[in-house]
């Protein structure tokens, strides 16, 4: 099929082709937005696929996986792509809308209780997988916190980055979640230009980069940090970190409907937020926005709220040089690629001695 211009336009044989591809929008000068339906996509389909190719897994066996939000939702396309079988162990913050779309693709649910701690939910997840593998040993548990087989989908992103922005000093900005999107994009982006530079968003109250002495539950929900420890982030990727509270995340987004008409989740919208204030300071850089999700999942919580949403032009950072100093409601760190241990032992002093870049 070809459009009236002659260009090609695909028809795609699986509905996960049409959807994992992002829709670049500038947004500013040196902003671009690369904004996704479901961005996990591109994890569980590399992340199947390559199980497939190697068999560790085979055509008709059950996948089984503990989820939030859009993974179990890629999980579950994925295995409707490769003729698998699906098991969710769904957070308890997965609603009707998620929940009744895994069924009708075929995936089996189990749903944690309510629960108000988060770290309990994903404990609680755990110990429902452990036990469903107990008694199903052919279960294949995907374990998307911990194996870097969801880092290998994000090179077939990282091709269309480059022809989007071809040439140009480039900056990710992009919440850290289990760490396999942002870093899986910038390894392979910085095989062509190890000059590419990676901004991680956190929220107060994760354990990934040592937020977890505060409390800010909405924040961790929307799936940008995390109660438990990851194995797939890797700390030695990111160049800088910030942390902001729910509150300013759902400013970011109501900030990009209004301001671009962009329908975002709230990642995106700390990250919008994150990527337009470090882009008044590096205008010769191009900030590319990870925008993750759209904004559904999030009407209750963030939009039906815009009123109270604050300004975006009044909110900027408290810039620190240690783990020590993290202050909400946002603090930005230049993390300069070091292990989490090789930042967390270094004393307020020696961190002080560092330049700020």
């Amino acid at each position: 099929m070809r459009a009236q211009s002659g260009t090609a336009v695909p028809v795609h044989s699986h509905i996960t082709d049409a959807i994992k591809a992002p829709s670049f929008v500038r947004l500013a000068d040196n902003v671009v937005l690369a904004r996704f339906e479901t961005l996990k996509v591109y994890a569980a389909l590399g992340a199947v696929r390559s199980l497939l190719d190697r068999g560790i897994v085979h055509p008709g066996q059950t996948l089984v996986d503990s989820s939030s939000g859009i993974y179990a939702l890629a999980l579950a396309m994925a295995c409707h792509r490769y003729g698998m079988r699906c098991h969710i162990v769904a957070s308890t913050t997965v609603d009707t809308t998620m929940r009744v779309q895994l069924e009708i693709l075929g995936a089996t649910v189990d749903q944690m209780p309510p629960a108000t701690d988060l770290q309990l939910d994903q404990q609680r997840r755990v110990a429902r997988v452990r036990e469903l593998l107990q008694r199903n040993p052919d279960m294949h548990w995907m374990r998307q916190y911990h194996d870097p087989v969801h880092y290998l989908g994000y090179a077939e992103l990282a091709e269309l980055v480059n022809a989007a922005l071809p040439g140009v000093p480039l900056t990710i900005v992009g919440s850290v979640g289990t760490g396999a999107s942002t870093g899986g994009l910038v390894e392979s982006l910085r095989r062509r230009d190890p000059a590419v530079r990676l901004i991680g968003i956190q929220p107060f109250g994760s354990v990934t980069f040592g937020s977890e002495r505060f409390s800010d539950p909405d924040a961790i929900i929307a799936g940008i940090g995390s109660a438990i420890h990851f194995g797939n982030v890797r700390h030695e990727l990111y160049d800088r970190l910030h942390w902001l509270d729910f509150r300013h995340a759902m400013a970011g987004a109501v900030a990009l409907l209004r301001d671009h008409a962009v329908f975002a989740g709230l990642s995106t919208g700390a990250a919008y937020l994150v990527a337009a204030w470090e882009a008044r300071r590096h205008p010769e850089r191009t900030h590319l926005v990870i925008g993750a999700d759209t904004g559904h999942r999030y009407t209750e919580r963030v939009f039906t709220r815009h009123r109270e949403a604050l300004d975006p032009a009044r909110l900027a950072p408290v810039e620190i040089t240690s783990l020590a100093d993290l202050t909400p409601p946002w603090s930005a760190m230049r993390w300069a690629r070091r292990s989490y241990p090789a930042v967390r032992l270094i004393s307020p002093q020696e961190h002080r001695k560092d330049r700020v870049s």
